[in-house]
């Protein structure tokens, strides 16, 4: 019979995963001996052992995770759920950076990230459930902690190991979680202490979403800051976070009867935003207008004029807190661990206030 040519009928065997049986036959041991081998078990001498993982790695061979979670053992991967608006996440750089320093840490463990956007909270903890319950996951990484969050206290009864990246809200008690977290109120009150000493006194700050964690301390440290500095009028605008109502945001502020002589955004494509706002308006910055962003990107320091920025090591934030997770899997204890204080790097986005 003569097989059928190449082309749209013909038919290719699929490329078999290796096993270890054939591991086994490579390496001329026992099944059993190559089980104990790559599952770090002891029961094969040091040289066997180092025999056996060169030949599955010769062989391509990986661990069948579904077969790994039913026999107990770990299945190779973390997961990451974010609940934002999905259209916010191709502008902003932030969570690009933290998610590079994540994996960062798991790819040298050989650990796979299983990252998941959703609506909301809601949707969140069901996607946590539906993993525990098909054994998905080993842990998992936490973001955007808010105010009476369901979450820590849901992974402590599913007894899935977490790390919340983010200080948890003022008077939330996460016993059972660790978390990686960076100093959101000092660094507004280091951004308030700039713009004060530049001798600004009408300051609107463009917030992020309302409900969030560190959305509410800056908010809080802003007003205790300017009723220290004795400074009224300041206050916060909440937004998605998107460039859209940044500059929506900024044209309403600008129109108001006494604008502010500077605004704070909370990310840097809202201040991109900003500025290219100010521009149309025909205010320039820093002359009429002074422009501070929250996180430091590529996009601050090509803008012109360049924007006074908070600088911080994103990707190294990821990787700390990817690292704790690691830890916590490989037994260690629950901590909270502050970050590095991000610090104001001034550029040309900022200067005194015009005179009267």
């Amino acid at each position: 019979m003569t097989p059928p040519p190449p082309g749209d009928g013909a038919r290719t065997t699929p490329a078999r995963r290796p096993t270890i049986k054939d591991i086994a036959r490579r390496a001329g041991v026992s099944e059993s001996a190559v089980s104990f081998a790559l599952n770090g078990r002891p029961g094969v001498s040091q040289g066997t052992r180092d025999r056996i993982n060169r030949v599955a790695e010769e062989l391509g061979w990986q661990p069948n995770s579904a077969a790994r979670a039913l026999s107990g053992e770990r299945s190779g991967c973390v997961g990451m759920v974010l609940a934002r608006p999905a259209h916010t996440l191709g502008v902003e750089s932030f969570f690009l950076q933290l998610v590079s320093g994540v994996q960062e840490v798991l790819a040298a463990r050989k650990v796979a990230l299983l990252f998941q956007v959703v609506e909301d909270i809601d949707t969140e903890c069901a996607v946590y459930k539906r993993w525990w319950a098909e054994k998905r996951v080993d842990g998992v990484l936490v973001v955007d902690p808010r105010a009476h969050d369901p979450r820590p206290e849901l992974l402590a009864s599913l007894d899935l190991t977490a790390v919340v990246i983010g200080a948890p809200a003022p008077g939330e008690d996460t016993p059972h979680v660790s978390s990686v977290w960076a100093d959101d109120s000092a660094a507004m009150a280091s951004v308030l202490a700039h713009l004060h000493g530049l001798g600004h006194r009408r300051i609107v700050h463009v917030a992020g979403m309302p409900g969030l964690a560190h959305t509410e301390r800056r908010i809080r440290s802003l007003r205790t800051e300017a009723a220290r500095l004795g400074l009224h009028g300041i206050r916060s605008v909440t937004t998605d976070y998107s460039d859209a109502e940044g500059a929506e945001a900024t044209r309403r502020i600008l129109d108001e009867p006494e604008p502010p002589t500077a605004i704070v955004f909370d990310n840097d494509v809202m201040a991109v935003a900003g500025s290219a706002v100010a521009a149309e308006r025909g205010i320039q910055v820093p002359d009429r207008l002074s422009i501070v962003a929250w996180d430091d990107s590529a996009l601050c320091r090509v803008t012109h004029p360049r924007l006074t920025a908070l600088v911080r090591d994103t990707s190294g934030f990821g990787r700390l807190a990817a690292q704790e997770l690691l830890d916590r899997l490989d037994g260690g204890p629950v901590r909270s661990i502050q970050a590095e204080l991000p610090h104001l790097e001034p550029r040309e986005s900022t200067a005194p206030p015009a005179a009267g």
